[in-house]
């Protein structure tokens, strides 16, 4: 691997996206087809670059570094991200990952008996099991958690009209409680709070939901929106936090804007701040409500959590000059989406199967095609067991990465198998081929080996 892709000059012209600009990551020289930037991320080395001179001038003298070095840089970075979503800076906190920040809201509510979590089906895994366990501590209060069942694809309005029916639903159950997300209410105060964990993009399947609308749904109803944007922060555009007004949001900078693992945002605006008595874990900025201030110092509380790597936080300054340099957020994401339009039709195609979204709502930068794999049909026996989909989800796994050197995520939903494939600068077409290339040889023997294929099986 060169040494002068870790650089670039801000003043040339940038490789055209596609292959050509393959150079600046890491993966370039071992030929790996990268497919599934939307789990981790992947880091330019350019921005490695900045981030290991910022790793260097931590070790260089520590305690200049953290004691006066640090807190500036981490300022321009929040002020940074802050402009990029359209909130002030002051609502802005950096953490280590949205599970993180969605933890940090959901533990820092105080809850009553009657209090309930709405989720949905599709939830990301950890942030669902954050309300499980939030309903099952020995210690009460508790909340009660109401899932909304979602199998895509789904148009927006049905998924409005669905969230609206769920929190009707929820009132009904609870008649003699007075619901509010009017703040400054105490606990004590008698009043009951429904608490909506939305997904801003699903992360599997990997669709868009309406989550500004659903967050307006919730301010007419008198609900608490937390909003899980994971994957929103260099994939959506338009965020403007300060016009959509959530209660809560967080996302991942480290998976779609090209920062340093692991670093996420999480907004609380300012009339909110009160409810994040305390960053996790607690840090020397914790205001205690029995001191002479009313204010929680939320961004204060959680510059400083204790001793870390603070380069993925600060790599956010690199990360959005190289994103810049080669196009701006605009050009970036307008590249991917039509390449993940594009290249899931043409998976679909080579696959024999269909694209989960067919009408192109639900799309950003990634897409969902069904593998041609037997699917399980209502009212039948399924095909699908849970031991016969984890033998199949280790297949997948290990031939994709081992064997063909390429990778998509895949995941089961509504009865099939299904692959999310995350387009990049990097990719092009050919890419998309090469993976069905891969799933196609893969689904073959996953039907040879899992099933007894003289039986009729339905694809």
């Amino acid at each position: 691997m060169s040494r002068e892709n870790y650089t670039y000059d801000p003043a040339s012209k940038p490789p055209a996206f596609g292959h050509p600009i393959r150079k600046y990551w890491a993966w370039n020289d071992d030929g790996y087809i990268n497919l599934n930037h939307g789990s981790y991320g992947s880091l330019p080395l350019p921005v490695y670059h900045d981030a290991e001179q910022i790793a260097l001038l931590a070790e260089k003298n520590p305690d200049r570094f953290h004691r006066i070095t640090y807190l500036p840089l981490l300022d321009e970075s929040r002020a940074l991200v802050a402009d990029l979503i359209g909130a002030d800076i002051d609502e802005v906190a950096l953490v280590p990952n949205a599970t993180h920040g969605v933890n940090t809201v959901l533990r820092n509510f105080e809850w009553r008996e009657g209090d309930v979590i709405i989720q949905a089906s599709t939830t990301y895994g950890a942030v669902a099991r954050t309300s499980q366990y939030l309903a099952d501590r020995s210690e009460q209060p508790r909340p009660d958690i109401k899932t909304i069942p979602y199998t895509f694809p789904l148009t927006h309005t049905e998924i409005i009209d669905s969230f609206k029916a769920t929190i009707r639903e929820v009132k009904q159950s609870y008649p003699n409680s007075e619901f509010t997300d009017i703040p400054g209410k105490s606990p004590a105060g008698g009043k009951n709070k429904i608490v909506a964990v939305i997904d801003g993009i699903v992360s599997n399947p990997g669709v868009l939901l309406p989550w500004k609308e659903l967050a307006k749904v919730c301010a007419e109803e008198g609900v608490w929106s937390v909003i899980d944007a994971a994957h929103s922060i260099g994939q959506e555009l338009n965020i403007n936090l300060s016009e959509s007004k959530p209660d809560f949001w967080v996302s991942n900078c480290h998976k779609w804007l090209y920062v340093k693992r692991g670093c996420a945002v999480l907004y609380v605006p300012k009339r909110n701040q009160y409810i994040i008595k305390s960053s996790i874990p607690t840090s020397f900025g914790y205001n205690s409500p029995t001191s002479d201030t009313t204010d929680t110092n939320f961004a204060g509380q959680h510059s400083w959590t204790g001793t870390g790597d603070q380069a993925p936080n600060l790599s956010i300054k690199s990360a959005l000059q190289f994103r810049k340099w080669i196009g701006g957020e605009e050009a970036i994401n307008k590249y991917c989406h039509d390449l993940a339009i594009s290249g899931g039709k043409k998976l679909a195609e080579l696959l024999g199967t269909e694209v989960l979204d067919k009408t192109g709502e639900l799309t950003l930068n990634m897409t969902n095609v069904r593998l041609p794999l037997p699917v399980n049909i209502a009212g039948s026996d399924p095909v699908w067991t849970p031991e016969l989909l984890k033998k199949a989800d280790t297949i997948l796994r290990e031939k994709l990465l081992n064997e063909w050197n390429v990778y998509v995520a895949h995941y089961f939903h509504g009865g099939a198998i299904w692959i999310r494939a995350s387009a990049q600068v990097w990719n092009e077409e050919s890419d998309f081929e090469y993976a069905a290339k891969a799933l196609n040889a893969i689904s073959k023997e996953l039907k040879e080996t899992l099933f007894d294929t003289k039986n009729s099986i339905p694809n």
